[in-house]
């Protein structure tokens, strides 16, 4: 039947599918690269900046290669380009474009840490550095991150005042908050006491109001023993 066997390598080509599928999504997860949490950041021209770049990988590595790349409306190079022996080994460099960029990574204490400082900051140097790594021990799978340097004449002062302001009511609202819910309490303190002071008084005039009345139950009820 023509049909059932075509029917039977379309199954076949889907099992062989998925089953790559599983054996590549761990390996290409495993390894991961980050810049930090920033996207953006601002340095003044003149002077110098760290850019980060960090990796981690659950198999291992070895003879590691990572590199930095810049990128901007119309250039695009390599910054510098490195090594990972193992990691029990510092990062090497193998190529550098600019000497005003240094390698300030290192592996020991599994901080796996590939940033380089640009000294001498141009206006130039505004762009798109990424930072690339590939390791041969996931099948040379390249990943990377990037992170956007802007370069300016002076960096503008924050006005926190909003914030401190926002602050000042949030604090002077739960300081109110907090004021009532102590008062409250002590009135509450109050009025308990005052009932029970209120109740002690009632049994007390009433012990005495039977007394004077001669009712049952009270003083005036007892006689004098009869005379025989």
């Amino acid at each position: 039947m023509p049909g059932a066997g075509r029917r039977g390598a379309a199954r076949a080509r889907w099992l062989g599918t998925g089953l790559l599928g599983l054996f590549l999504v761990p390996v290409s997860l495993s390894l991961e690269v980050s810049v930090g949490k920033a996207t953006t950041i601002y340095a003044v021209n003149g002077t110098e900046i760290l850019l980060p770049c960090t990796f981690t990988s659950c198999f291992g590595f070895q003879n590691l290669r990572f590199w930095w790349s810049y990128n901007s409306s119309d250039t695009f190079k390599i910054l510098i380009d490195g090594i990972v022996k193992n990691e029990k080994s510092d990062p090497k460099v193998k190529l550098k474009d600019d000497d005003r960029i240094t390698l300030e990574g290192s592996v020991k204490e599994k901080m796996n840490n590939i940033s380089i400082l640009l000294r001498n900051l141009e206006f130039s140097d505004t762009g798109k550095y990424t930072c690339h790594v590939k390791n041969p021990k996931e099948n040379y799978l390249q990943h990377q991150a990037t992170i956007f340097l802007q370069v300016v004449d002076k960096l503008e002062e924050v006005d926190n005042t909003v914030t401190l302001i926002i602050l000042a009511v949030v604090g002077g609202v739960i300081g109110v908050l907090v004021f009532i819910l102590l008062v409250k309490k002590f009135i509450a303190f109050i009025i308990k006491k005052t009932q029970e002071k209120k109740k002690e008084c009632l049994v007390s005039s009433s012990g005495n109001d039977n007394t004077e009345n001669g009712l049952p139950g009270s003083k005036a009820e007892e006689k004098a023993p009869k005379k025989v």
